[in-house]
């Protein structure tokens, strides 16, 4: 039933997206908070012991719920309560609204205003930027949030739910990366920052849940790609970005499209409190001016922002296809 949960909830999403403000986001961002507050105490073992907690209560409740339903009202009430779960932690309009703004603006030609969607959308200074760097870090961020957003959720989403376990594991992959990506953007706050032990654990937890994903996700743009040309830039490039995993992603979507992607990284605003708007920013947790050289390819244009819509979307085809049959082998064995 995992086709079909994944089916409706995109469907939905796509009619009726979720919006920036909202309970469920608001509830998740109160609980993250708390967990920090009160037991990150500033040893490492009290790093893991709140990220366990930030992390595994949400996905146990999820999977706590799903069984409920399972033994109570039946299957298809537990596949509601997936749609439901899917729907909050998968989607493309979560993000996708700042790749079309910042596209149209360079198709009509205001840089200007390009720059300035960029610049919101990552909290980084993107003032002097070429129109060129303006496409390619356009190209990185949509890249990676429809990896965070779709496809890693859709990796763990599948594994555990044929293993019984619902949407425990979209629950758990989309948990890890908000907490690891909170408590980062915490650090720089005024009342409270988050310890060093908690970020390290949140990071590293967040690297071990997102290897495999990341993989499967390179993997797909190379099938719906340039085969040959991804599988050589990811074994060549992907050390070419300071965060390992998302540097495959990056590296395959550079030999996918034929783009030049990586170089120097943008410099983050001036610090304000990241309370506010730690939910919706979607940035690594790396020094944003390493420069540690670019991948081949052309050097990025309009044309590859649609490029890179067309190996998404195809790559989401792919796996919904690949579900689809499995399905229906399972269903009809």
């Amino acid at each position: 039933m995992s086709f079909f949960a994944i089916l409706c909830a995109l469907l939905i999403e796509q009619v009726r997206p979720l919006a920036t403000h909202n309970p469920v986001y608001g509830s998740v961002l109160a609980w993250t908070r708390w967990t920090s507050r009160n037991f990150d105490a500033g040893q490492s073992h009290h790093g893991w012991v709140a990220w366990a907690l930030a992390v595994f209560v949400p996905t146990l409740l999820s999977l706590g719920v799903h069984w409920l339903l399972v033994l109570t009202l039946g299957l298809p009430f537990a596949v509601l309560w997936s749609v439901a779960m899917l729907y909050v932690t998968l989607g493309f309009r979560q993000f996708s609204h700042h790749f079309t703004g910042i596209r149209d603006a360079l198709e009509e030609g205001d840089e200007p205003l390009a720059r300035s969607l960029l610049a919101h959308w990552q909290h980084v200074d993107a003032a002097d930027l070429p129109r060129s760097e303006i496409v390619r870090h356009v190209i990185e961020h949509s890249v990676i949030a429809a990896h965070r957003h779709v496809f890693g959720v859709l990796a763990w989403f599948s594994v555990l739910a044929a293993l019984g376990l619902g949407p425990a594991g979209a629950v758990f992959y989309r948990m890890s990366e908000f907490v690891a990506r909170y408590w980062a953007h915490k650090d720089g706050a005024i009342v409270q920052p988050s310890s060093v032990w908690v970020q390290q654990a949140a990071r590293r937890a967040w690297l071990a849940a997102d290897w495999l994903p990341a993989r499967i996700t390179a993997l797909g743009f190379a099938v719906v790609g340039s085969f040959e040309d991804a599988i050589d830039s990811w074994r060549n490039d992907a050390r070419r970005f300071p965060e390992p995993n998302d540097g495959v992603i990056l590296a395959a979507t550079s030999g996918a499209v034929n783009v030049r992607l990586g170089g120097g990284g943008l410099r983050p605003m001036a610090p304000t409190d990241p309370l506010a708007s730690a939910q919706v920013v979607d940035t690594g947790w790396t020094d944003p001016v390493i420069d540690t050289g670019s991948t081949g390819g052309r050097e990025p244009d309009l044309g590859h922002l649609r490029s890179v819509v067309g190996l998404v979307w195809r790559s989401v085809v792919m796996w919904m296809v690949l579900l689809a049959l499995l399905t229906l082998a399972r269903l009809l064995g």
